[in-house]
């Protein structure tokens, strides 16, 4: 059983910005959806995104965007951590999905000034934190919770040079390109997410960053938010873009293998939850054959219904707000979420208003990438 102490934690997302303004907005049904704003409209069916407002003209998209929220969200973890400015020494994983592919689309069509050093989140780390030893990860939407369990095999090394701390982090921001391909994909244009309703139409992006310090033991010198109990990852393989029901049922199983729980333990599933027709029918798939007869027990909530799908960053997303309900007994509510679908009708979902008041000790986090890429992750509460 994993058991790494999580001391730090920062995020930013189209709802907020700071680990406790997001939370508390998306406890309220705060939903960062918007028209559009960093490219233009008229090209495309869907209208609406979920992106963080932070460019100088609406319409007109600037190159850097992701760097820029992901040495936010580390520097936030952090500060939290208390560690300051300086982070050398320790390695600092980063998951996405697109790293800075926005920018290099700004160069190629408008010529935008771009340096091709900043494709690189590495140059932006050490140039603001002084870090050194960064790696950077691309799979998919699981892609932060894979750095979260490279994370977690780092730890557990021995020896001279095995590190006591470890940053991880995901981002990812909306793309010309990959906004297109997901609205043509959709026989009608989504124009919201609603996870796991009979109505449901697809997926939007989402702007996002998260980011998290690992510790390797307790030393009481930091205060601790949640402990990572375990996170287990595979690929299936079973479709670029269809889901395998027995894939994700497989890296659960191992997760809770691995965290040493039963799905009675469990709490809280903080679902992958797009709003995609297949999507949603795998992972509730899943979940009813893994938990069993639990099913309907833990509380389920999809925080993609307000931050949109921030791919690479959705899963250390997922983990932050699952932690921080845990501290507070707090779970943010599935917004648009009115009818379910048969797949999930057993489920205890969170819909309407946020829940509160309750003893929660272990969440599960989910995340699924496209091509069978699955991350499922289990953390403890501290309160």
């Amino acid at each position: 059983m994993t058991n790494r102490p999580i001391v730090g934690m920062g995020a930013v997302a189209a709802t907020g910005r700071g680990v406790g303004e997001l939370f508390d907005a998306l406890c309220r049904g705060t939903s960062g959806r918007a028209g559009l704003r960093g490219f233009d409209r008229s090209r495309f069916r869907a209208q609406h995104a979920y992106e963080v407002d932070d460019r100088p003209v609406t319409g007109r998209d600037i190159p850097g965007r992701a760097t820029r929220l992901l040495l936010d969200a580390v520097g936030q973890a952090a500060a939290d951590a208390g560690l300051g400015e300086d982070l050398g020494g320790i390695p600092v994983l980063v998951g996405t999905g697109l790293r800075e592919l926005r920018s290099l689309e700004l160069w190629w069509r408008d010529g935008s000034p771009f340096a091709d050093s900043g494709l690189h989140f590495g140059t932006g780390l050490r140039e603001r934190f002084n870090a050194d030893v960064t790696h950077t990860f691309s799979n998919a939407c699981s892609a932060s919770l894979y750095a979260l369990a490279l994370a977690s095999d780092l730890l557990d090394q021995e020896g001279e040079g095995a590190p006591d701390t470890v940053i991880v982090a995901g981002v990812d921001v909306l793309t010309e390109s990959m906004y297109g391909l997901l609205e043509r994909v959709h026989p009608e244009p989504p124009d919201r997410v609603r996870p796991f309703d009979r109505n449901r139409t697809g997926v939007l992006m989402g702007d996002g960053a998260a980011a998290v310090v690992l510790r390797r033991t307790d030393d009481g010198s930091r205060r601790v938010h949640g402990r990572l109990r375990g996170v287990a990852v595979n690929c299936d393989a079973y479709h670029v873009t269809a889901p395998s029901p027995d894939g994700i049922a497989q890296a659960m199983r191992a997760a809770h293998r691995i965290a040493g729980v039963k799905p009675a333990d469990i709490d809280l599933v903080m679902l992958h939850g797009t709003g995609t027709l297949l999507n949603d029918e795998a992972e509730a798939a899943a979940l009813r054959d893994v938990l069993g007869e639990d099913a309907s027990a833990p509380l389920m909530t999809a925080v993609k219904s307000m931050t949109g799908h921030t791919s690479g960053a959705s899963g250390l997303i997922n983990l932050i707000i699952g932690v921080r309900a845990l501290q507070e007994g707090r779970v943010p509510p599935t917004v648009g979420l009115d009818d379910p679908v048969d797949e999930a009708a057993p489920f205890r979902f969170v819909t309407g208003e946020a829940a509160t008041g309750r003893e929660l000790n272990v969440a599960q986090l989910n995340a699924f990438g496209f091509g069978g890429i699955n991350a499922v992750a289990l953390v403890e509460g501290t309160r």
